[in-house]
C-alpha cells in the first residue's frame, strides 16, 4: 500500500521552502505525479522526491529545468540562490560578513526601535497558510527583483560591509512589495512578520559604512520602508511598534532632507492617533506634516488636510471638519500625479473620497446630513480595485454602517453582506473592528430580519 506523502514545513529552512513550493506547483498547479515531472524535467524520480523533502542540494540547471517543465515563469531560478546558492559557492562573498545574526536574538540590541516579539520565535509563529493568505505561491514572491533576501520572515539577510546602490534598491523594492501585500491582504500575520524582519535589517544598515554621497539616499530608503512596516503594524494593532516606527521614519526622512517622506510619516501618525482615540494628538501630527507645505505636492497637502478633517470629526467639531474637508478638496483639485513621488500613487480619487468620507461619517453619526458621507464612501467603494482590497472593504463597511444608522436597514444589510465577504479575505484588525461596529448598529434593529441575519453573520465572522 503506498505511503502518504511526507508532510512538509516550509518555515524550517530555505531548502524546505523550496521543496514545499515544488510540491505545490507539481500537485496543485499542474497536477503531475513525481514520475511525470521527472520525465518532463529529465531528472530521476529520486531527485524530485529528495528536493521536495529538503534533502537534496539542487543545482541551478535542475531549477531551470523545473521552471521549464512546470511553466513557472522563473520561480525556481529566482528561488535557487536563496535556497541553495551558498551551498554551491566555493568561497563566501567578500562583501558580506560571515556571521548571520538571528532575527530574534538581536531584536533588542543597540536600543532597537522594535522590541522583541514572541510571535517571531519559531515556537510562536502563527499557523498561517501562506498561499491562502498571500494568494501567491511562497517563492513567487521572489519575483521582486533583488529584494528576495529581505522578505523571509525566518531568514534574515546578511549585512554588507559597505553600503552600495544595490542595497538601497533592495530596500525600495522590499517597501513596494510589502506595501502591496498590506493593501491587498492586511498587515497582520505573515505580512507583519515579513515587514518586521525587513525593518530590522534596514535599521542595521544605518550602522554600516556608507559613502557620503549615498547617505541621504540610504536614509530616504529606510524612511520609505519604515512607513510601510509601521503601516502593517498599525493594521495589526501593534500600536506601540507602529508609532515608534513611524517616528523613526520621520527622523530618517528629515536626515535625508526628504520632505515628501516626512509628510507621509506624519500623515500616518495622525491617522493612527485618531484611530486609537487620540484625535488631538492626531491633529498635531497632521499640522506638523503640513509644515513648509510649499515643498509638498497638492496630493500630499490633500492627504494631510484629510487627516485634519478626521481628527476634527472625532472631536465633534463640525465646522472645523467641513473646513478641513474643503481644504482637502481644493488641494486635490490641483493634484498632478506626474509630480507626486511613487509612494503617493495610492492617494487617488477613491482614497481621497474614502478618507474625507470617513470624517463626514463621524459627523453623520452626530446628527449631521449623512448624504455627503454616503456619496463619498460610495465613490471610494467603486474606485478601489483589488490592489486596494482592504480600503474598499473598510469603506464598504462604513457605508453599510452609515446606512444602518441613518437609512434603510435592508439596504444596509445588503451592503454589509458584501463587506463581510471582503473582510473575510483579510488579515486586518482595523477592518474587523469596523465590522464589529456594523454589528452593533444592526443590533438596534431587532425586528428587522435582514439586520438580525447580518448581525449573526458579523458575530460568526469576527467574534467580540
Amino acid at each position: 500500500m503506498p505511503q502518504p506523502p511526507k508532510e512538509l514545513d516550509g518555515s524550517t529552512s530555505p531548502r524546505a521552502w523550496f521543496g514545499v513550493e515544488l510540491r505545490y506547483w507539481r500537485t496543485k498547479v499542474v497536477g503531475w505525479s513525481i514520475k511525470e515531472l521527472a520525465a518532463k524535467a529529465h531528472v530521476s524520480r529520486e531527485v524530485i522526491r529528495r528536493i521536495e523533502v529538503g534533502d537534496y542540494n539542487c543545482r541551478i540547471e535542475t531549477a531551470l529545468a523545473l521552471d521549464k517543465a512546470l511553466g513557472t515563469g522563473g520561480v525556481f531560478e529566482r528561488g535557487w540562490g536563496h535556497a541553495f546558492g551558498d551551498d554551491n559557492k566555493k568561497a563566501a562573498d567578500d562583501n558580506f560578513s560571515a556571521q548571520q545574526p538571528s532575527p530574534v536574538r538581536n531584536l533588542s540590541r543597540r536600543g532597537r526601535m522594535l522590541a522583541a516579539d514572541a510571535s517571531l520565535t519559531h515556537g510562536g509563529i502563527e499557523s498561517v497558510d501562506r498561499r491562502s493568505f498571500l494568494a501567491v505561491p511562497g517563492l513567487a514572491a521572489l519575483a521582486v527583483p533583488g529584494a528576495a533576501r529581505l522578505l523571509q520572515p525566518t531568514q534574515p539577510a546578511r549585512l554588507p560591509t559597505e553600503i552600495r546602490p544595490h542595497d538601497i534598491r533592495e530596500l525600495i523594492e522590499a517597501a513596494a512589495f510589502i506595501s502591496r501585500l498590506d493593501n491587498q491582504y492586511g498587515g497582520d500575520g505573515i505580512v507583519k512578520q515579513t515587514a518586521t524582519t525587513a525593518m530590522l535589517w534596514a535599521e542595521d544598515l544605518l550602522h554600516v559604512k556608507c559613502p557620503t554621497e549615498l547617505r541621504p539616499v540610504l536614509f530616504a530608503a529606510v524612511a520609505r520602508l519604515g512607513i510601510v512596516v509601521a503601516a502593517s503594524h498599525f493594521d495589526a494593532y501593534a500600536h506601540a511598534d507602529a508609532r515608534q516606527t513611524f517616528r523613526f521614519a520621520a527622523v530618517c526622512a528629515e536626515e535625508a532632507n526628504e520632505w515628501h517622506l516626512r509628510a507621509k510619516s506624519y500623515s500616518f501618525l495622525a491617522r493612527q492617533a485618531v484611530w486609537i482615540g487620540e484625535p488631538d494628538q492626531g491633529l498635531t501630527y497632521a499640522e506638523l506634516g503640513l509644515a513648509r507645505s510649499d515643498r509638498l505636492t497638492a496630493t500630499e497637502r490633500a492627504m494631510l488636510h484629510s487627516a485634519r478633517a478626521r481628527a476634527f470629526a472625532k472631536m465633534g467639531q463640525a465646522q472645523q471638519t467641513l473646513a478641513a474637508v474643503g481644504a482637502a478638496d481644493d488641494a486635490f483639485a490641483q493634484a498632478r500625479p506626474d509630480e507626486d513621488p511613487p509612494w503617493m500613487t495610492y492617494y487617488d480619487e477613491a482614497q481621497h473620497h474614502g478618507d474625507t468620507g470617513h470624517a463626514l461619517f463621524d459627523l453623520a453619526l452626530l446628527g449631521h446630513d449623512p448624504r455627503h458621507a454616503t456619496r463619498r464612501l460610495t465613490t471610494a467603494v467603486k474606485g478601489h480595485d483589488d490592489l486596494y482590497a482592504r480600503s474598499r472593504a473598510i469603506s464598504r463597511t462604513k457605508l453599510a454602517s452609515l446606512t444602518m444608522a441613518t437609512g434603510d436597514p435592508d439596504q444596509a444589510a445588503a451592503i454589509g453582506h458584501r463587506a463581510l465577504s471582503e473582510v473575510g479575505n483579510l488579515h486586518s484588525r482595523r477592518a474587523a473592528d469596523d465590522v464589529r461596529e456594523l454589528g452593533r448598529l444592526a443590533a438596534k434593529h431587532p425586528r428587522n430580519h435582514n439586520a438580525t441575519t447580518l448581525r449573526e453573520r458579523v458575530t460568526a465572522t469576527v467574534p467580540a
